[in-house]
């Protein structure tokens, strides 16, 4: 089992204060978005490890070279074998300070036929305009830690379109009739279409409207105007009227699968994700929108958001239930003076603290540390506090 050291990215969008009010340490004024935990090559966690029969301990290594020396040992033979000799999780850290890019992500076949195009185009992976970076699908789940605002696929045509003319901007209602004209799927198309080929400077007369219209009746509109506030006429502020808004509380949890639209505003989270950097953006971003094959990908059907929360075991490890095999997360809430609980398993696995003072092993942590578990290491968590576990289902 070794400590990880991990990577703080600082988004722009990032929250100042979250994640070093989580790792009890000053903050420097900059923004700190995520915290990774894998072996992602952009940003991979190192490792000190002594290694066994020696007296002394070697080199601090990245999480990814260290997989890469030996898989089977360290993800196991059934992990290497259904997802080849790489961690298939990233798990993060988020703190949102301001809105993230409305986005989506594409299926695993999707991936693999995009990324496959581009490369024979010969698109540097690197281009501004490159859509996929990779050949693999990115399903996340994020869990909450703090109160967490965000967005979750489409809400009902009829509701979108009473929330348009709610702010009455006369520029809206041709895309509240439509909604309101249409069968769900060709509603939802059709009008976010129209959104994102609209005239950028008609666009941002509308947005500002809307704003100002958002601003000063408030109440559920009050979203709205802190997107715009962030991003001025942009067309992700109109789009993101077409999607549900939701709150979490600590505990509760959102998955997020292929072809859901979404963005997370305002909160801390624990994020978890399949280990790929395929994103298609419908807006609030000044990146490239490829917009051909986000309407490709986008799955146009209304859907409730489907909060999670963590189903409990006798074992005291609540599991948040998700369709994927790449990660799977759970919690434990450790109470002083139980029985330690093992958590040895076949599959590799980051335990994170996020409150208290709990133990793995031999290793105390602190909330916002956090420890790698090879596969079949036998560890024991124990003391006082909260662990999440990150696995794979293999």
């Amino acid at each position: 089992m070794d400590r990880l050291s991990n990577t703080v990215r600082p988004y722009a969008w990032g929250s100042t204060t979250a994640i070093p009010a989580l790792l009890g340490i000053a903050p420097t004024g900059e923004p700190q978005a995520e915290m990774w935990m894998g072996a992602h090559p952009g940003a991979p966690s190192r490792i000190t490890r002594t290694e066994t029969g020696t007296a002394t301990a070697s080199a601090e290594r990245s999480l990814t070279d260290v997989i890469d020396a030996d898989p089977a040992r360290e993800l196991g033979p059934a992990t290497v074998e259904k997802f080849g000799p790489r961690l298939p999780f990233l798990l993060k850290l988020l703190a949102a300070g301001a809105p993230l890019s409305l986005q989506v992500h594409p299926n695993l076949d999707q991936a693999k036929a995009g990324y496959a195009d581009e490369e024979s185009r010969s698109v540097p992976i690197d281009a501004p305009h490159r859509t996929y970076k990779d050949a693999n699908h990115k399903p996340e789940l994020i869990c909450a830690l703090t109160p967490f605002d965000g967005l979750c696929g489409f809400r009902r045509p009829l509701e979108a379109a009473e929330a348009m003319e709610g702010l009455g901007v006369d520029s809206l209602k041709p895309y509240a009739d439509l909604l309101r004209a249409q069968p769900e799927e060709a509603a939802l198309r059709e009008v976010l279409t129209a959104i994102l080929t609209a005239d950028p400077d008609e666009m941002a007369e509308t947005v500002t409207a809307a704003a100002a219209a958002a601003e000063r009746i408030g109440g559920a509109y009050a979203p709205y105007a802190r997107i715009a506030h962030h991003f001025p006429g942009d067309a992700g502020v109109i789009a993101a009227m077409l999607l549900n808004y939701v709150r979490l509380q600590p505990g509760e949890a959102l998955f997020l699968g292929a072809g859901v639209p979404h963005a997370y505003l305002d909160g801390l989270g624990v994020e978890i994700m399949a280990n790929s950097d395929n994103v298609l953006r419908c807006g609030l971003t000044p990146k490239h929108i490829d917009v051909p094959e986000l309407l490709r990908i986008v799955r146009f059907e209304a859907t409730d958001p489907g909060i999670l929360r963590p189903e409990a075991s006798p074992s005291g490890e609540e599991l948040y239930e998700t369709p994927v095999d790449e990660f799977r997360l759970s919690r434990f809430d450790l109470s002083p003076g139980a029985a330690p609980a093992e958590l040895t398993a076949p599959t590799p696995q980051i335990l994170l603290c996020t409150a208290g003072a709990p133990s793995a092993g031999d290793l105390a942590l602190a909330p916002g540390e956090s420890v790698f578990v090879p596969a079949g290491e036998r560890v024991h968590v124990s003391g006082a506090g909260t662990l999440f576990r990150a696995t794979v289902v293999a």
